[in-house]
This record gives C-alpha cells, sequence and structure tokens, in this order.
C-alpha cells in the first residue's frame, strides 16, 4: 500500500495521502480490523480528490459496503478515477488512472480478505470438526435407533406377549446380536467448509485476470500515443502481451507442491522478454521486470527465488541508468518501487491463496479424523455395551424356550424384558459425549445372568473401591467378559471375578468356542472387535489387557492391569 501511494511520475505523495493511508491500513490490517466502517469510509470519500488514491477509496467500497451494493459502487469509484488522473487529459492518462484505481482496489480487497480468511480458518479449525462430529452423532443416533432400537423394541413387545412368541424373540435377538457384531458401514465426512462473506481462493483468479488485462490495455494505449513507429508498436505490444499472459499462467491457482508445466520454459522466456524491452528504444515499461520476479518468486523455492529477484532487479536498475535517454536516478528509484510493489503484489496473492488452501486442507483432515474417531468410539461402545445385553436377552429367550415350567419361562421373559429396556437405555446414550455404566451395576448383573446360564460367580475384593475412569474400563471389561462366557464359554460352571489394586481378573472354566467367522467374534477371538476395543480403552488410560486360554488348559481369562501389579494365578 505504501507503493500504491506513489502516483506514476510523481517523486512524493500529495500531503493528502497520508491520512488516505494511514485509514486503508486502518482498514485492511487485522489489528486494526475493529476500526473499519462507515466513518473510515466517508473520511476516504472526502479525502480522495486531494489524495490522488481512488483505489484505495474502491478497495474500502468493497470491504466496508454491503454486498448488494459494493460492486456498482465500486464500479463508480473506478470510473471517477480517470477524470482525476494526473496528466494532459488524454487517452493514455484517463485510462491509467482507471486502470490504476481498478488494479489497486482489487488487490488489496484480494489481499485483506485472503488474509482476513486464513486468520478466520485457523482460528476456527475446530468448529467445523466439533460441527461435524454433531452430525455424525446424529446421523448414528436415527440408524442406530432405526436398527437395533427396533429390535429392541420388537423383543420387548413379544416378550409381552407370553411364551408362543419366545422363539421369535430369540430369531429377533440373534440378528440383533449380528448386527452388533458387524462393523458398520462407511459414512462420508461431508460438510461444507465456509464462512460468511469469504473470498474463496477460485475467485483469486478473475482478480488476477483482471489486474493483467488492466495493465496490457493501459500500456498498449501508452505505446499507440507514444508515438512509437507501427512495426516496433507491434513487437512491443506482443511483448507486452506475452510478458503478461505468462505471469498469469504462472499465477493460476495449484495444488500444493505442482509447479506449472514448462516452467523452465516459459520462466525463461519471461525473463528474457522483460529484461530484453529495457534495452530497446522507446520499449515498453520497466515495470514488465516486476511481472517477471513475481513469477521468479511464485514457482522457485524461496533460497533460489530471493536472490534471483534482488540480481534481476539490480539488472533492470543497471539498464535504466546506463541509457542515454533513461529516467535518470530519481526516476530509476520510482520505476524499481513499482517493480518491487508488482513482484509482492502477485507473489502475494499466490501466497495467500496457497496458504487458504492449505489451512482448508487441513482444516477438513481435522474434521475427517475427528469424525473417524465418532464414528469408532461409537461403534466400540455398540459392541460393548450392547452386545452383553443381547446375548442376555438370547440365553434369558432360549431358557423361556425350553423350560416346561409355565411360571418360570415368563419369569424369564419378564427378565427379558427388562434387558430390553435396559439395552435401549444404553443405546440412546451412545451417540451423546459419552456413555457411563456402573461397575456395582455390572458386578449385579453377572450375578443374575450367570445365575440364569447355571454359570456360579464368586467376586473376589471390593468393586466399591474402583473409582474414576478405571470404574468405567472395569465396568466395560466385566460386560464384556460375562458376554463372551454366555457366547463362547462351552459348558462353563464357574466364573471368577477378581478385584484388586488397579486390577481386574475375569476367568471362566469353560472351554473356549472360536467366533464362526473371521473378524466378528469378541474378546475370545484374537481378531474380534470387543478384544481390540477393550485395548482401546485400557491403553487409553496408560493400562495392559491380556486375554488367553488359562494356564491349566481349561478355561479363559481375562486381566485388565492399569500398572503392573501381581495377578493371581487361575484355579
Amino acid at each position: 500500500m505504501l507503493g500504491f501511494s506513489f502516483e506514476p511520475g510523481v517523486a512524493l505523495p500529495r500531503p493528502a495521502a497520508v491520512p488516505m493511508l494511514l485509514l486503508q491500513l486502518a482498514t485492511c490490517l487485522p489489528s486494526a480490523r475493529r476500526l473499519r466502517g462507515a466513518w473510515t469510509l466517508c473520511a476516504q470519500v472526502l479525502l480522495t480528490p486531494w489524495s490522488g488514491l481512488p483505489g484505495f477509496l474502491g478497495a474500502s467500497v468493497l470491504l466496508v459496503v454491503e454486498r448488494r451494493f459494493r460492486w456498482a459502487l465500486f464500479t463508480g469509484v473506478v470510473l471517477a478515477a480517470g477524470p482525476l488522473a494526473p496528466g494532459d487529459g488524454g487517452v493514455h492518462s484517463v485510462l491509467n488512472g482507471i486502470g490504476n484505481a481498478l488494479a489497486h482496489g482489487l488487490v488489496i480487497y484480494a489481499l485483506t480478505r485472503l488474509t482476513d480468511l486464513y486468520t478466520e480458518l485457523r482460528a476456527t479449525r475446530g468448529a467445523l470438526a466439533e460441527a461435524l462430529v454433531t452430525a455424525e452423532r446424529e446421523r448414528a443416533g436415527r440408524s442406530l435407533d432405526a436398527v437395533l432400537g427396533t429390535a429392541l423394541a420388537e423383543i420387548a413387545r413379544l416378550a409381552g406377549q407370553g411364551t408362543h412368541a419366545a422363539r421369535r424373540l430369540v430369531t429377533v435377538a440373534r440378528a440383533a446380536t449380528e448386527r452388533v457384531r458387524a462393523a458398520p458401514p462407511a459414512q462420508s465426512a461431508g460438510g461444507a467448509d465456509v464462512l460468511p462473506g469469504a473470498l474463496s481462493p477460485r475467485l483469486v483468479w478473475p482478480i488476477v485476470v483482471a489486474t493483467h488485462v488492466e495493465y496490457l490495455v493501459v500500456g498498449t494505449a501508452f505505446l499507440l500515443g507514444a508515438g512509437v513507429p507501427g512495426g516496433r508498436v507491434v513487437a512491443y505490444a506482443a511483448a507486452l502481451g506475452a510478458v503478461v499472459a505468462l505471469q498469469a499462467y504462472h499465477s493460476m491457482p495449484r495444488l500444493p507442491g505442482m509447479r506449472p508445466p514448462y516452467v523452465a520454459w516459459t520462466l525463461g522466456a519471461q525473463l528474457i522478454l522483460a529484461l530484453g524491452m529495457l534495452a530497446a528504444p522507446d520499449g515498453p515499461y520497466p515495470q514488465l521486470v516486476g511481472f517477471a520476479a513475481a513469477s521468479v518468486l511464485i514457482v522457485l523455492p524461496g533460497r533460489t527465488a530471493w536472490p534471483a529477484v534482488g540480481a534481476t532487479t539490480a539488472l533492470a536498475a543497471i539498464a535504466m541508468l546506463l541509457r542515454t535517454d533513461g529516467p535518470g536516478a530519481g526516476g530509476t528509484v520510482l520505476l524499481l518501487l513499482d517493480v518491487v510493489v508488482i513482484a509482492s503484489v502477485f507473489y502475494g496473492l499466490a501466497l495467500l491463496t496457497r496458504l487458504v488452501r492449505q489451512v482448508r486442507e487441513a482444516r477438513g483432515a481435522l474434521a475427517a479424523l475427528a469424525v473417524a474417531r465418532e464414528r469408532r468410539r461409537i461403534a466400540r461402545d455398540v459392541h460393548d455395551l450392547l452386545g452383553h445385553g443381547l446375548s442376555a436377552i438370547v440365553l434369558k429367550g432360549e431358557l423361556a424356550v425350553r423350560d416346561p415350567d409355565r411360571e418360570r419361562a415368563d419369569r424369564h421373559l419378564a427378565d427379558v424384558a427388562a434387558l430390553a429396556e435396559r439395552a435401549l437405555a444404553d443405546l440412546r446414550a451412545i451417540p451423546g459425549e459419552s456413555t457411563e455404566i456402573s461397575l456395582a451395576e455390572e458386578v449385579d448383573s453377572a450375578r443374575k445372568i450367570l445365575a440364569a446360564a447355571g454359570v456360579a460367580v464368586q467376586v473376589r475384593g471390593d468393586a466399591d473401591e474402583v473409582e474414576g475412569a478405571s470404574e468405567a474400563l472395569f465396568a466395560t471389561v466385566l460386560r464384556e467378559a460375562v458376554a463372551n462366557v454366555l457366547r463362547h464359554a462351552a459348558g462353563a460352571r464357574r466364573c471368577e471375578v477378581d478385584f484388586g489394586p488397579r486390577l481386574l481378573r475375569v476367568a471362566d472354566d469353560g472351554r473356549a468356542v472360536p467366533p464362526p467367522s473371521p473378524g466378528r467374534g469378541c474378546a475370545a477371538g484374537p481378531g474380534g472387535n470387543g478384544l481390540r476395543n477393550l485395548r482401546e480403552r485400557a491403553g487409553a488410560l496408560g493400562g495392559v489387557l491380556d486375554a488367553g486360554p488359562a494356564p491349566h488348559g481349561r478355561g479363559y481369562v481375562l486381566t485388565v492391569r492399569l500398572e503392573s501389579v501381581p495377578v493371581p494365578v487361575v484355579g
């Protein structure tokens, strides 16, 4: 913006340009953005005729005025800049005033909005993840209710119909158990990643094109009005068009790490044309070097680009100083200022566009990771929390089918209804932020469920002494262990539950039965969801979970330790 404050061919800005520049800084800089508003815009309207900086007013219009009015007002500011431009009032001076106002306004607007967008994206990088996780919970809640919720409600209904519906009840419960064991289908982590009023990086390209076309038009008008012979006009206009077109080509938005195809040839040609015109008689503006320098910064790595830009600028300065018809030392300094400003502007647009794209991609990746973690957490909770209840429902239903005593069968069905209601409560809690289960309740439930299956339960140690996160872990492990005894421990008659200092061990004396198919087992299976889920839970608390056959060859032992403690020997 300091470079934009100097009018073409003027050594010092007008006095009114100083407050105009300060107001523009207040409008654009993130640290002063709170000052931006109607008062800064009105002050700039008053200062514009005396400052010679209508481009600043145009940028402020785009940044401050409401969207439905801003582009019409911006157009009016740009057109009014023609008569206000310094010069003889000819075609070139009018076009130069309009072109500078257009280019300065669009560039300042784009750089400011890209900076704002980058800051907002970084500040809200967790907001998208939070929104998508919330959406995933809602989706999972609907899906679980539609699949398992319907099945559990049907189980509760069938349990109330008596023993004649018990076989149907067992069939529904088994199907629901299979759904719990199966991995949920993958869902896309879609979601909008937009900010209200944000300048999308894809809209930077039209701004880049507009500023390039502006320079091409103004440069061609200068050549036509400078009395350059016809043959040279064509050659110089072609060189001007080639340099500007190559700059636009190098500035095109690309994926990170991608360079323009044939960049060695295109960049070389641009540098040769831009520097070669400095030696041509009555050649175009030396600002062509600014476009070439911008391309160097855009396409070359920083350790190479900055020395190359310095060398290019030095060559341009030497070439202008050596010309007998050159602008002299003062004019050379002003032209070099233009070169630096042009190079900085187009490099800044490319750099900020790249940074915005990168932070958007990082934001999306964080959101996808958060959704994936939440999906795994929900699937794990469904398996761990509902598997036990459904296994118990299947067991109770089968007992009701086989028991000849009508009264006992009715009691089994009453237990089924209670288990179904409890499973429904667990199901509805799973999509929430956390699901908590009570260890004392799980111990009591284990006694009742295993007793109904003919398995005697012996509990040693005090479960009430387990607190905090370890309580939820031990409750989940106990629930899964009981489900495994019901599903896989053939012939089990005894189950031992031992509590120690930060220790839980569950052992049965049954014969382990492998899961029916790989990847769909539970804790007894080496690749099952249950064992993997429990190990993840234990590892999150710094603990270790071990599971395997008992040392004497009969039975299965599942142990979770939150620190190194002696493990009692089974049996």
